[in-house]
C-alpha cells in the first residue's frame, strides 16, 4: 500500500513539473517571438500573409525551399541551396561523371556574381561556335543570367542531346554583344590534357581545366602515358581553373612538391588540420602558369608549389578563393553548400581575397587570346614567358 501511494505521489509531481515546464517554455517562445518580432516574428508574419493573403495557391515546400535559398544564400557569395535538379548537377560536376548532354563550355563558378566562360571544350557545340575564354554569358534564351543562380544557369544549358539553345554572350575584349544558336551534344569532360610542347619534344605541356574527384587520377595516368623520363621540365597551365575538390588537388600537388605538408584546413572554431602529401614527388623543372580566374583549389597546387620553391608561377595574381565549401545532402534530393572552413598555404599564408602573386608578372595583351595545348609553335604572352623560363632551366 505504501509503494502505491509512493508511485502516485511521484506520477503527480511528474505532471506537475511538466506542466510548469510547458507553460514556461510558451512563455519563453512568447517572450522571444515578441522581443525578436522583426526577425522572427516577422518570418511568421509573411508567411502567414501569403497563406492568407495571396493570390495564388503555394505549396508550402516552396516556401521553405525559397526560405532556405535565402537564408544560405545570405552568408556568403560560395554558400548556396541545391533544389533536386541543381543538386544532381553539383553531384555530378564533384564527381567528375562523363556523358551529359550540354554545349561544352566550364564556367567560373570562383566568381557569382558572373557567368564566364573560362574554355570551350574542345570540339563541343560552344568551340565550333567560336566562344572564347572571357566571354560572359548574359542570357540563355528568354533568361537573363543576372536574375538566377549560377547552379541554375548551368542547368539550363544542359539538356537533351539534340535540343536547342540560344546563348547571348558579351566579350569585354571587343566590347561586342551576340547571341549564338547551339545545338547540344553529349558533353565528356576529362579535367587533364597533356602533350608534347610544339617547338620543343623534350618539354612536357600539361592543361589543368577543373578539379573533380577524378582529376588526381586522371593527372597520375597522364604523367605515366608521357613517360617522364622522355622530357626535360614540365609545364602546367592552371588559367581558367576554377578550383574544385580539394582532395585532387592535394594528391595534383604531392608530386610537384618535395615535402609532406600540402594545405592546413581551419574549422570555424581555430582547429587545424594539416593536409599531407598523397603522391611520390617527380621532381623535374616546373613552371606553373596563373591568371585571375585560377582559384580555390587550383590555388592549393600554386601555393604549395610557390611556398615550397619547386617551381616557378608565371602569368597574374590569382582569384583569391581561400575558403572550402561542404555539401550537406537534405531530404527530397535537395542539399545546402556552406562554407566550412578556410584553407592556408604550406607556410601558413592566408590567400583569401588576396590572390597568389606569381614570380614573374606577365599579362596576357588586350585582345590577345590565349593557347591552351597549341598544336604550334605560336604562343601568347603569357604561355611563351614560361617556355622562355623552361628553356633557361634545362638548356
Amino acid at each position: 500500500m505504501s509503494n502505491q501511494v509512493n508511485w502516485k505521489r511521484a506520477l503527480k509531481q511528474a505532471v506537475a513539473v511538466g506542466l510548469i515546464l510547458c507553460i514556461g517554455l510558451s512563455i519563453l517562445l512568447g517572450a522571444l517571438i515578441v522581443t525578436n518580432y522583426d526577425n522572427l516574428g516577422r518570418l511568421v508574419r509573411v508567411v502567414y500573409l501569403i497563406d492568407s493573403k495571396y493570390l495564388h495557391e503555394t505549396p508550402l515546400s516552396k516556401l521553405i525551399d525559397g526560405a532556405i535559398d535565402g537564408m544560405v544564400s545570405s552568408l556568403d557569395p560560395y554558400s548556396s541551396f541545391q533544389d533536386e535538379q541543381e543538386n544532381k548537377i553539383l553531384m555530378n560536376s564533384i564527381k567528375g561523371e562523363l556523358g551529359f548532354g550540354g554545349v561544352g563550355v566550364i564556367v567560373n563558378t570562383a566568381d557569382p556574381k558572373q557567368l564566364v566562360i573560362l574554355r570551350p571544350i574542345k570540339g563541343s557545340p560552344a568551340d565550333r561556335a567560336g566562344l572564347e575564354a572571357g566571354d560572359v554569358i548574359n542570357k540563355i534564351d528568354e533568361t537573363n543570367v543576372s536574375t538566377i543562380s549560377q547552379d541554375q544557369a548551368v542547368a539550363m544549358m544542359r539538356g537533351e542531346p539534340g535540343s536547342k539553345v540560344t546563348l547571348g554572350v558579351y566579350r569585354p575584349k571587343t566590347n561586342q554583344e551576340f547571341s549564338v544558336n547551339l545545338i547540344r551534344e553529349n558533353i565528356n569532360v576529362p579535367t587533364v590534357y597533356a602533350s608534347s610542347l610544339p617547338g620543343r619534344q623534350d618539354i612536357a605541356l600539361i592543361d589543368i581545366s577543373s578539379f573533380t574527384a577524378k582529376t588526381g587520377d586522371e593527372f597520375e595516368q597522364q604523367l605515366y602515358d608521357l613517360d617522364l623520363s622522355k622530357y626535360k621540365g614540365l609545364i602546367i597551365d592552371l588559367r581558367y581553373n576554377p578550383g574544385g575538390e580539394l582532395y585532387s588537388a592535394i594528391k595534383v600537388a604531392g608530386f610537384l612538391v618535395p615535402q609532406e605538408d600540402i594545405v592546413h584546413i581551419v574549422d570555424n572554431k581555430g582547429n587545424m588540420n594539416t593536409q599531407k602529401s598523397t603522391a611520390q614527388y617527380i621532381n623535374k623543372p616546373l613552371v606553373i602558369i596563373i591568371n585571375e580566374y585560377t582559384a580555390s583549389a587550383a590555388e592549393i597546387v600554386s601555393g604549395a608549389v610557390q611556398d615550397y620553391g619547386s617551381g616557378t608561377l608565371v602569368g597574374s595574381k590569382t582569384f583569391g578563393k581561400g575558403v572550402v565549401q561542404t555539401v550537406f545532402p537534405l531530404d527530397g534530393s535537395t542539399s545546402v553548400r556552406l562554407t566550412t572552413d578556410k584553407y592556408l598555404t604550406p607556410k601558413k599564408h592566408d590567400i583569401h581575397d588576396k590572390g597568389i602573386i606569381p614570380d614573374v608578372e606577365i599579362a596576357l595583351q588586350k585582345d590577345e587570346k590565349p593557347t591552351i595545348l597549341p598544336e604550334k609553335p605560336q604562343f601568347d604572352s603569357q604561355l611563351a614567358k614560361a617556355v622562355e623560363i623552361m628553356e633557361q632551366m634545362i638548356d
